[in-house]
């Protein structure tokens, strides 16, 4: 789907240096007023467009370093599920049918069956989600960000992540279970999304968005980290892999594989970062902005790849620079940090001094538990008590105040993993 932002839009989206949730504001539409937050939904800004996405990434970072979200929480979750399995973006009365006119999209309900899975305890609703997923898969495999879309790498990728979450196999090649009605896999379209080595340019290994309407592709980053996960059989939250022994170098070596590509995918990552530690986003007329989501999404990609070396450097930009970014942009952000932390083997407690932990947990309602492990630094093991009221104050310690932003967009903000490819997608 091809998405087009209003000039505010863009201008506030450049300014904080994130990208706008899925399903933007159509050009010249004006913006309807901001809807009351629901209580158990994470941030404060306008969720009719990212509600589910980011309440999928909180949860689910949450969940990642043992923290018990609140019932209320989860169940607003679960709640914006329709009949058919689907998720919108937001559904302000969930106890309304969706119909014709609700937005449902492979985007959100591939996030919301990543947290429910992860949660545990909703295996009829995600069911129901990947049996939808199933249904709407393009005859090449793919997904787009709407049913019948044009594939793309960042929709086939977070729907990979997904299925390999529910316990389908979109990750093996010879062995998996999803596949079209003409026997193409998701891997067939990542693999046809991933530029040749032998390209005489930056592009070189990257991944595109999607083929221009000449049939040209051409990478950027953001699409780059969704695919290398995605070519991985893996969701948002993973783990390094095992160091690769052939370097960062982007090879042809015979027939292009899922692994190959999602190798060659972390070289152009590598050498996108070589310069400076950080990825850059640009809009139209605009400077470029360090991307504070994509960088973190990058840092995950070359870990989970294997190549943990080079996420330092970016890491260490990322805890220096990215305190004021993630406060502004909200629960998603936090949640991206706190993949990026566990795939590199970082404290997010403890993340360039700040606890991203305590910071997601603020923007939503009081939390029920935490699980503190080996691990978890004995200097926080009196933080963050569930407040026993349940008022959203807490107990002086724990997490139930909100820091208000003085930021405020027509769409809520903070997603970088995957919508922030449209800003560099063909046009029509």
């Amino acid at each position: 789907m091809i998405v087009r932002r209003s000039a505010a839009v863009l201008a506030a989206t450049v300014a904080i240096g994130t990208a706008l949730a899925p399903a933007a504001v159509a050009e010249g539409v004006s913006p309807s007023p901001s809807p009351s937050i629901p209580s158990g939904l994470y941030g404060t800004t306008d969720p009719t467009y990212d509600g589910v996405w980011r309440q999928s990434l909180a949860l689910l970072a949450q969940h990642t370093v043992g923290v018990k979200p609140a019932a209320k929480a989860v169940d607003w979750l679960a709640g914006q599920q329709c009949a058919t399995g689907a998720f919108p973006a937001y559904r302000a009365d969930a106890t309304a049918k969706c119909d014709a006119k609700t937005m449902v999209d492979t985007n959100n309900t591939a996030a919301a069956v990543q947290a429910l899975t992860a949660l545990g305890g909703h295996d009829d609703a995600t069911g129901r989600a990947v049996s939808w997923l199933k249904s709407v898969q393009n005859k090449d495999g793919g997904w787009g960000y709407t049913a019948g879309g044009a594939s793309d790498a960042n929709s086939t990728s977070v729907v990979i992540g997904a299925l390999a979450a529910a316990g389908e196999k979109p990750g093996n090649v010879k062995s998996g279970n999803v596949k079209s009605g003409e026997g193409k896999s998701p891997y067939d379209v990542l693999v046809k999304l991933s530029i040749a080595c032998d390209t005489k340019t930056d592009d070189a290994g990257g991944f595109a968005y999607q083929p221009d309407k000449r049939g040209k592709l051409a990478a950027n980053a953001d699409a780059t980290a969704a695919a290398v996960l995605g070519s991985l059989g893996k969701g948002f939250v993973t783990t390094a892999a095992k160091p690769q022994s052939y370097g960062h170098i982007c090879a042809n070596e015979g027939k292009l594989t899922p692994d190959l590509a999602a190798r060659n995918g972390a070289s152009y990552l590598y050498n996108a970062l070589l310069k400076v530690p950080y990825l850059k986003s640009a809009m139209p007329g605009a400077k470029d902005q360090p991307d504070y989501g994509n960088t973190a999404d990058a840092v995950v990609a070359l870990a989970a790849g294997g190549y943990g070396k080079y996420t330092k450097r970016p890491l260490a930009w990322l805890e220096k620079n990215s305190g004021a970014w993630a406060a502004q942009a909200g629960p998603a952000a936090y949640a991206q940090l706190i993949f990026a932390a566990r795939a590199t083997g970082t404290d997010p407690r403890d993340f360039g001094g700040a606890d991203l932990v305590k910071q997601l947990n603020a923007t939503g309602p009081a939390v029920r538990s935490y699980t503190y492990t080996a691990t978890t630094p004995e200097r926080h093991k009196n933080d963050d008590k569930a407040d026993d009221k349940g008022d959203g104050k807490g107990d002086g310690k724990g997490f139930g105040v909100w820091w208000t932003v003085g930021v405020c967009l027509v769409a809520g903000i903070g997603i970088g993993f995957l919508i922030s490819a449209r800003k560099k997608q063909p046009q029509p």
